[in-house]
């Protein structure tokens, strides 16, 4: 049988036996008017009065995207906001940039995320998590740490966060209060939100938001200083909008997050000898750092002593920005990793990340088909595969030539599972 995994800005195509068993969502059509959408979703929203009666002339508006590492259609999105309220003068807009610890972006790389015309009327800036000038303090969190988040956002008259919603591996979902927190946090802050006990609790897991703390955190430092409008849209393979989910932050991100969960959630009838998933292509694949997320989706349904094969273009590389490439010279294996990671006195910029694979490691070999060279795969305690239908056949000797095999084409847009794990769910 033919595949095609989502690789950078293409596909990579696959021929595997015919008894791989291919996992995807439902393939929901793109809307025939997105833009007619988004703008009745913003006249018509859910929990809130229209958009256009909430925001006064005199106001100063802060507008939250997510940053390039997410494919959310921000050149959409963000001029449509604009239009809804042509009643504001853009001087009163400012454009976050919802980084969280992720690098800045460029000018060039503002154009292509949302459009010459915005880049060059609307003033844009970068949040930056390590300057405590730029943050505001809001008090503590019952999770223990002090709150930061962004100053002109928290300073704004009016606020507004946009995003798109997916399974996330470990607040369940993305979007809605997550485009705040850690988007537009303060370092501190985001630490404590990634520590060892929030990422290794079960509950903070794929489409879990039930008592999942990790969400449960963004919505508290949410409640701190609120966002007044959402504006969220799902997503298919070929990153055409399929819905639209604007109003009031808690009751629109839900009934978002409802409608994802209802075609991303697939249930496999076993584990399986190797799993290959892609990391949904870019932007979400342009390092290893976020390659973890294929990993983690594929983990779901992976036999203990399996194998992952993850295709990620990592166009970006590890990245270079963060901890994630040093941490890994810190111990020899995943376990001591781990043992390293969950000690309490144990605080190291990116180490959540690591934790998520290492676990995954433990649990399974995985390998990585990528652009990355083999000493930057080994580095992170992974094993280059040049080749996937290659790799495959290496396999056989290991699980036979009966080994079962499924395929994640969309990689973490996917919510797999088998019935013993219904109930995380």
């Amino acid at each position: 049988m033919e595949t095609a995994l989502l690789y950078g800005k293409d596909k990579l195509t696959l021929q595997l036996p015919d008894s791989a068993f291919v996992v995807e969502p439902k393939n929901l059509p793109g809307l025939e008017n997105d833009e007619q959408a988004i703008q009745e979703a913003l006249q018509n929203p859910i929990g809130t009065p229209p958009l256009k009666q909430l925001v006064q002339a005199t106001d100063t508006v802060a507008i939250v995207i997510s940053d390039i590492t997410r494919p959310t259609p921000n050149h959409k999105l963000v001029p449509l906001l604009l239009k809804e309220l042509d009643h504001v003068p853009l001087e009163n807009f400012v454009i976050i940039n919802g980084t969280g610890t992720h690098r800045d972006q460029t000018k060039e790389e503002f154009v292509e995320m949302l459009g010459e015309w915005v880049v060059e009327n609307v003033r844009i800036i970068n949040n930056q998590c390590h300057n405590k000038e730029s943050l505001v303090n809001l008090g503590k969190s019952k999770f223990g740490c002090d709150v930061y988040l962004n100053k002109e956002y928290v300073e704004a008259d009016f606020r507004i966060v946009t995003g798109f919603i997916e399974p996330h591996f470990f607040a369940g979902f993305s979007g809605g209060p997550k485009g705040i927190m850690p988007g537009i946090a303060g370092i501190e802050t985001i630490m404590t939100f990634h520590n060892a006990r929030m990422i290794g609790d079960p509950r903070s897991t794929w489409g879990n938001m039930t008592d999942n703390p990790v969400q449960e955190m963004t919505r508290e430092i949410n409640r701190m200083c609120k966002p007044h409008f959402m504006l969220n849209v799902t997503l298919n393979k070929e990153k055409e909008i399929t819905n639209v989910f604007a109003g009031e932050l808690y009751q629109a991100h839900d009934e978002g997050c409802a409608f994802v969960k209802e075609h991303a959630m697939i249930r496999c009838e076993d584990r399986f000898d190797v799993v290959i998933t892609s990391n949904s292509g870019y932007p979400l694949d342009q390092n290893l750092y976020q390659a973890v997320k294929g990993m983690s989706a594929a983990h779901k349904i992976v036999k203990q002593g399996g194998t992952i094969i993850v295709a990620s273009e990592c166009s970006d590389g590890l990245p270079d920005h963060g901890n994630y490439s040093k941490i890994f010279e810190l111990a020899k294996t995943p376990e001591a990793l781990l043992e390293l990671i969950n000690d309490p006195e144990f605080k190291m910029f990116d180490q959540w990340q690591v934790q998520k694979q290492a676990v995954t490691q433990v649990w399974a070999d995985i390998y990585v088909h990528s652009t990355l060279t083999d000493e930057q795969v080994h580095g992170a305690m992974l094993k280059p595969a040049h080749n996937i239908e290659e790799t495959l056949e290496t396999l056989k000797v290991k699980y036979g030539e009966e080994m079962s095999i499924a395929v994640l084409p969309l990689g973490p847009l996917t919510i797999p599972y088998v019935e013993e794990q219904v109930e995380a769910y």
